[in-house]
């Protein structure tokens, strides 16, 4: 007989517990995809990385554009060397 009052009573009671855990773990993942995350130091760390990177894309020069450039400089020495004996000559 006892048996029979304590199962009455607990099993519901069980099955409310759970239903109520149930809805407090619903509830929990609820706040915690609106709550904001957190951005870590390493996070910060590789955007400052990526930053740098990007800068350095930038101002990236593919080797052939090097080779231009050295080139055009070799053009303009050559050139004002020229001026510069055309001169000595003219004296």
């Amino acid at each position: 007989m006892f048996y029979k009052i304590f199962m009455l009573v607990m099993v519901p009671a069980l099955a409310i517990g759970w239903f109520l855990y149930w809805r407090w773990t619903k509830k929990m993942e609820e706040e915690a995809k609106n709550r904001p995350k957190p951005v870590s130091k390493q996070l910060k760390k590789t955007r400052q990385e990526v930053s740098d990177w990007a800068q350095k894309m930038a101002n990236f020069e593919s080797p052939a554009e090097q080779a231009r450039k050295r080139k055009l400089e070799q053009e303009k020495k050559r050139e004002e060397e020229e001026k510069k004996r055309q001169q000595e000559k003219e004296r």
